[in-house]
């Protein structure tokens, strides 16, 4: 299993802030020479990661203090030219919010040339309020998508003549792009799925396939994969195509990684400060799964669900979210074997894309954090083997 240092890199300073942690948070909340000091040590940290043998991965998000990332691939360049060893995941790329993909063709083939073939990328369909700032229509949202989507995939792996681009959202005259990537055809390409019938369009692609928070949910999203991608390529799909996203907080006594982890809980508790306005602007989301929202209670959408079958509440605990495999705590026995049992639980994935800093969890904490992970965890991580899938969920999908 391969671990991938991630931080949202949030301005937490902001978090004191009654209301709205998107969209309508006034600027002035934001100490321009706080967020300077606060990325810089972001970046500190993914650096620390490198040196310790972990990958690192980087999101984007707009018009919020909990994530300052608003360019993934500004940050994958700085670390691609900063960086010796990890390879580098932008995940992800807002595909459809973008008004000029061939500008993203260009971005990802500069970061793979930095770093000399080390990046991975990640298409995604973005959040619902980030429609409010990129100006797009929520109506044929997945149309303009997949249409960048092949644009992007048609400029990366081009090896002969210029080409033009006439599509039904996107027109150019000319696509020629300098320079190309080192990795052909392309850098690997990553999405993201929620339900087993999003995770078997990406098997059917072939592409590495996760899923974020989702406990046990990520069993059927990785089956459904699995046999798409058996039924397209007439064999099993290996478990370096599957990732699952969560939050660890590690440290050598178990009272202090449970302090950590209630440091790193305001990501839950800020994820959930943003005006129904903004949530599913009509257009957005899919008829089903509108309705399915609707039949599942409505409003405060998906939820995991712990053991006992219930969801997580919105202010859970930190063992509730523990028992929900969105969280990993303790002490580096500990965090193994929760980690052991849920890759077993889920089926079997090849990474793990780990929140190892997030909310109001400071460097030094962050630091000892990653360094026990890469040290006492990753290594035992590294023996996972691929878990034989129970015959009688063979029918999900």
């Amino acid at each position: 299993m391969d671990i991938w240092q991630f931080s949202e890199q949030a301005y937490y300073p902001a978090f004191e802030v009654p209301g709205n942690m998107r969209v309508t948070l006034p600027q002035s909340e934001c100490d321009p020479v706080e967020a300077g000091k606060l990325l810089n040590r972001y970046l500190d940290e993914y650096m620390l990661a490198d040196e310790l043998g972990l990958n690192i991965m980087i999101n984007e998000h707009h018009a919020a203090a909990t994530c300052m990332s608003t360019s993934c691939m500004t940050t994958l360049a700085i670390l691609a030219r900063q960086t010796k060893k990890a390879r580098l995941l932008a995940l992800g790329i807002p595909l459809a919010n973008r008004s000029n993909p061939l500008r993203v063709a260009e971005e990802i083939a500069m970061a793979d040339c930095l770093s000399g073939g080390r990046t991975e990328i990640g298409f995604v369909k973005g959040a619902s309020y980030e429609l409010f700032m990129s100006n797009r229509q929520p109506t044929g949202f997945m149309d303009r998508f997949w249409e960048a989507y092949d644009l992007i995939m048609a400029a990366l792996t081009n090896e002969g003549d210029n080409f033009s681009w006439e599509g039904e959202h996107f027109h150019y005259r000319t696509a020629s792009l300098w320079p190309r990537p080192i990795q052909q055809p392309t850098p690997p390409i990553w999405m993201t799925a929620s339900s087993a019938s999003s995770a078997a369009v990406y098997g059917k692609m072939g592409t590495v396939c996760t899923t974020f928070l989702s406990g046990s949910v990520a069993r059927s999203v990785f089956l459904g994969y699995r046999q798409a991608y058996a039924a397209q390529f007439g064999h099993q799909a290996n478990r370096d195509r599957l990732g699952y996203l969560c939050l660890v907080a590690c440290a050598n006594d178990r009272s202090e990684a449970f302090k950590r982890a209630e440091q790193m809980k305001s990501y839950f508790a800020t994820a959930a400060r943003l005006e129904p306005t903004f949530r599913n602007p009509l257009g957005f989301n899919p008829v089903e799964a509108n309705v399915k929202m609707l039949m599942s209670g409505g409003g405060g959408g998906f939820r995991p669900l712990m053991r006992n079958g219930k969801p997580v509440p919105p202010d859970g605990s930190i063992e509730e979210y523990m028992d929900a495999g969105l969280y990993f705590v303790g002490t580096p026995d500990d965090v193994y074997e929760q980690i052991a049992r849920f890759h077993d639980d889920v089926g079997g994935f090849g990474h793990l894309l780990m929140m190892g800093q997030a909310g109001e969890l400071d460097h030094a904490a962050t630091a000892d954090n990653l360094t026990l992970i890469a040290q006492e965890v990753a290594p035992r991580l590294k023996e996972l083997q691929e878990v034989e899938l129970d015959a009688r969920y063979e029918g999900v999908g």
